[in-house]
């Protein structure tokens, strides 16, 4: 029995040792590395919303027989970060060769005009010299940018509400 005992000791240390090696291996077990590489590409992009122009009452007879009305609205862009950009308004749905008029939904019109500058010299345009130039964005936050309307003096209209729809296209 006691070479059984004997034999039984020695398999155990036996094993044990063989655990033992099998750590050893994974423990000194050789690293390799790679770099892994991450990218993106940001692109230019903008968005664009107005507030409209509200002229108010237009008053043919007294108030604007000799004064113009004037109103304004905004164009609010945001660009991504350096992007350059223009800004053009159309005619609008009445108009009438290069000329922007509201209609009463008959066929009765209101002229105006539409500028990129308080002092109303600039028109505001789809081309040229009419797009607004506002540079660079200086950070993807919202710009806004004032439109300034006059609707001119004088005209001979008949009562009634006058709209006009003008698409503000932001260029990038």
């Amino acid at each position: 029995m006691r070479a059984n005992t004997f034999l039984g000791w020695a398999a155990a240390v036996s094993g044990v040792a063989i655990v033992a090696a099998g750590f050893g291996a994974s423990a000194s077990a050789a690293t390799a590395t790679a770099n892994l590489g991450v990218s993106a590409t940001v692109t230019n992009n903008c968005t664009i919303s107005t507030s409209a122009v509200a002229f108010g009452s237009y008053d043919p007879v007294v108030a604007h027989a000799s004064t113009d009305l004037d109103s304004s609205g905004t164009v609010t862009v945001a660009c991504t970060k350096g992007a350059s950009s223009t800004v053009g308004l159309g005619l609008g749905s009445n108009a009438s060769g290069s000329t922007r008029r509201m209609s009463d939904g008959g066929s009765n019109y209101l002229t105006y005009e539409l500028y990129q500058d308080n002092g109303r010299t600039t028109v505001w345009g789809t081309a040229g010299a009419g797009l607004y130039s506002p540079g660079a964005a200086p950070s993807k936050a919202a710009r806004n940018f004032t439109v300034y309307g006059r609707v001119t003096s004088n005209q001979d209209v008949p009562a009634g509400t006058y709209n006009d729809t003008v698409v503000a296209t932001v260029n990038f």
